[in-house]
C-alpha cells in the first residue's frame, strides 16, 4: 500500500509516517515546513528513497494536485492545515486559503489519482460549536464559531460532495485535543506541550480562566492508530478522542506529578470565545474502526515529558 500524507512533517503526520512505514507501506510526505520540521522525519528518512519520499510544497499551490496524481497513492491522509483558531479569527482569508482552497487542491489530486480513500483530519473541538451534548456525538449539529471550524466543516462537506457525485471514498476523523511527542511547545495550540516546556524550564505556566474548563485529551499514538484503521474501514465523520472530560486544573496536577514541579499556576482572564466544556463521544469509532484509545492521560503525559526531557540534554 502507498500513502500520501499532507502535513507529514508535523507531530501527528510524522508519527503517522513512522507507523505506516513500520507496517510496510510506502509513504510520500508533502509539507511546506511552516510548522513541521525535517527533524520529525528523521526516522522516516532513514528508511531510504525506495519507500519514503519528501516533497516540500504548500497545499495552496495547485501543483499539489498534479503531484498527488503523479505519485498514485492508494490512500491520501490530509493533515496539512492552518491550525490556530486565533489566527483564523485574525486572518480568515488566509485560513480559508490554506484550509479550504488547499484542501480542494488535495481532494482534486486524490480524485485524479483514483485513490481508494481520503482520510481527512477534521476538528471535533470546533466543528460542533458550543455543544449542547457532552460527550458530543457525530449527529450533533455542526455550528462552528470560528473561521477554522467553518473551514474544517467545509472540508467534510466537500468530501461528502466528492463521494456522492464522484464516488470518492473518505473518512473525516474529527480529533479531540491531540498531544504527545514532537508537538511544538512554543505554539499557540497544544497546552500539554506548552506546559511541558515551561515545567522543564522551571517557569510557572499561566492558566486562562478558572482552570475548570474541560477538554478531551487524546494521545498521538492512539490517534495514529485510528488513522491507519480509517484507511481500511469507516466512512463519513468519525470522532477520535477519549470520551472523557479533563479540566485544565487536573491536567496541570497530572503534569506537576510527572515533572516534580510544585508551584501553583498563574491565573489570567479567560480568553474570549473559549468553550467551557468539550469531550467527544467515540462509540462510532468503535463500531466503524474497531478502535478505542489505549493510553491513559498520566501515561501519555509521562511519555511526552520524557521525550521533551531527553531532547533538552
Amino acid at each position: 500500500m502507498k500513502a500520501f500524507i499532507t502535513g507529514g512533517a508535523g507531530f501527528i503526520g510524522s508519527t503517522l509516517a513512522d507507523r505506516l512505514l513500520a507496517d510496510g507501506w510506502s509513504v510520500d510526505v508533502a509539507d511546506d515546513l511552516s510548522s513541521g520540521t525535517l527533524a520529525n522525519l528523521a526516522d522516516a528518512r532513514s528508511v531510504g528513497d525506495r519507500r519514503f519520499s519528501f516533497h516540500r510544497i504548500d497545499i495552496r499551490n495547485a501543483a499539489i494536485t498534479e503531484l498527488i496524481e503523479s505519485r498514485k497513492p492508494d490512500v491520501v491522509f490530509h493533515l496539512a492545515a492552518q491550525a490556530d483558531v486565533r489566527v483564523s479569527v485574525a486572518k480568515p482569508q488566509f485560513d480559508a486559503e490554506v484550509n479550504v482552497i488547499g484542501a480542494l487542491n488535495v481532494f482534486q489530486g486524490a480524485l485524479a489519482a483514483k485513490v481508494k480513500k481520503v482520510v481527512f483530519a477534521s476538528s471535533g473541538g470546533t466543528i460542533y460549536g458550543s455543544p449542547t451534548q457532552i460527550p458530543t456525538p457525530e449527529t450533533h449539529p455542526q455550528r462552528p464559531e470560528s473561521p477554522y471550524g467553518v473551514a474544517k466543516k467545509a472540508g467534510g462537506d466537500y468530501l461528502h460532495y466528492y463521494h456522492q457525485i464522484h464516488g470518492l471514498n473518505y473518512a473525516a476523523t474529527a480529533f479531540a485535543n491531540v498531544y504527545g511527542p514532537r508537538q511544538d511547545p512554543h505554539g499557540e495550540a497544544g497546552v500539554v506541550a506548552i506546559f511541558t516546556g515551561l515545567f522543564l524550564e522551571r517557569r510557572r505556566p499561566t492558566i486562562f480562566g478558572t482552570g475548570d474548563q474541560t477538554r478531551d485529551f487524546v494521545y498521538v499514538d492512539d490517534v495514529v492508530d485510528a488513522l491507519t484503521r480509517a484507511a481500511e474501514r469507516g466512512e463519513g465523520i468519525i470522532n477520535i478522542g477519549t470520551g472523557d472530560e479533563t479540566s485544565v486544573n487536573d491536567l496541570y496536577a497530572s503534569m506537576s506529578r510527572a515533572t516534580g514541579y510544585t508551584d501553583t499556576p498563574n491565573y489570567a482572564a479567560a480568553r474570549a470565545g473559549e468553550l467551557d466544556r468539550s469531550a467527544l463521544a467515540i462509540d462510532r469509532a468503535g463500531t466503524e474502526l474497531g478502535w478505542k484509545p489505549f493510553t491513559s492521560l498520566d501515561e501519555g503525559v509521562s511519555r511526552t515529558i520524557e521525550w521533551f526531557r531527553e531532547r533538552r540534554g
